[in-house]
């Protein structure tokens, strides 16, 4: 299908003044100018001071997803020892959930009949794990009912659970498979494998629930391959949904839209179909791209440099976390 592509616009660039680190990590990066991306309809700004940590401490690396409940408030989870770190919808710090929720590479939000609760794949610990809103974890896949997962947990990169509570598992650092369990974690099936063609990836690593359809599907971003692809809730491959992108790590859905944090410098937002929209924090900065250690003089408000995490929010703004040592995480408004 037709791609269309839009330019990004970015107005000015002001470095941030970084906060002390705290103990031995390096001083974070918290937004502290009003910068203008994006085009039309989807023209977005950032909001300064989003996601500040208390006493000026570091809220990185942030090598991790986003998610938003529904009275807004933001999760980000990142490789520090307070694990994941929970905002109000202003970018407040609210708490953090500590050591045994620590490098969480995805975080989903998930409804369970009146309540919602967090998945999240841990991916040095080589398991999943689903919390409460608190942070206290209720499930932990593999467990004793698991039974034995064909090229196991190593290198697990996301996860997504569909409407019937199954749990679908992507292992994009390791066995490039992906696994269905189902809600209480007894393994049901898996396919995958590396390669370029249909049903094989080359770094499975995001993927999210996408009911554009009218049908629910899972939506996989098959990162090394630059593409999104969609498959069933059997695991069924059903087709690519959109090609050459800039190594796609994530994606949230709101609407008939879905936002891919890119990890060579850019979000771009893509339609039901396919097609691109838009781009937003474009790093004209190819040196940048997807590199950890970036110096803080070199991070500018409104580019991103590696996005790894996204989440739209409750009022169509859009909140990107960079994979950075340092960490930083973007609220980008939507203007209307």
């Amino acid at each position: 299908m037709k791609k269309i592509a839009f330019a990004t616009f970015v107005l000015g660039f002001f470095a941030a003044e970084g906060h002390e680190g705290h103990q031995t990590p390096p001083a974070g990066k918290v937004v502290s100018s009003v910068q203008v991306t994006g085009n039309g309809f989807f023209t977005f700004e950032t909001v300064p001071g989003f996601g500040a940590m208390p006493d000026g401490i570091n809220v990185g690396p942030t090598h991790g997803g986003v998610a938003v409940d529904a009275s807004g408030d933001v999760y980000v989870s990142t490789e520090a020892d307070h694990g994941v770190v929970k905002f109000d919808e202003n970018g407040k710090f609210k708490k953090s959930f500590g050591s045994e929720t620590k490098a969480l590479h995805s975080l989903a939000m998930v409804s369970e009949g009146e309540k919602q609760v967090l998945v999240g794949a841990a991916v040095s610990a080589e398991k999943v794990l689903k919390l409460s809103l608190d942070g206290e974890i209720l499930l932990t896949i593999p467990n004793e009912g698991t039974g034995e997962i064909k090229g196991g947990f190593k290198g697990v990169t996301g996860v997504a659970v569909g409407p019937q509570g199954h749990f679908y598992v992507v292992c994009g650092y390791g066995s490039n498979l992906m696994h269905q369990f189902d809600s209480s974690g007894k393994l049901i099936k898996t396919v995958g494998g590396r390669g370029k063609g249909e049903g094989q990836f080359q770094t499975c690593h995001g993927i999210t629930l996408d009911s554009r359809s009218g049908q629910p599907l899972l939506l996989v971003c098959d990162r090394e391959n630059r593409r999104l692809v969609h498959y069933d809730l059997d695991l069924n491959f059903k087709g690519v949904h959109t090609t050459h992108l800039r190594r796609p790590c994530a994606a949230s859905i709101r609407g008939d839209y879905v936002a891919v944090a890119e990890l060579e410098g850019r979000v771009t937002v893509v339609g039901k179909n396919g097609e691109v929209l838009a781009f937003l924090g474009d790093q004209p900065n190819r040196s940048l791209w997807a590199k950890k250690p970036i110096p803080e003089d070199q991070l500018f408000d409104g580019l991103f440099t590696s996005p790894h995490g996204v989440s739209w929010d409750l009022e169509g703004n859009i909140i990107v976390q960079d994979w950075n040592v340092t960490g930083r995480v973007t609220k980008l408004k939507h203007r209307k």
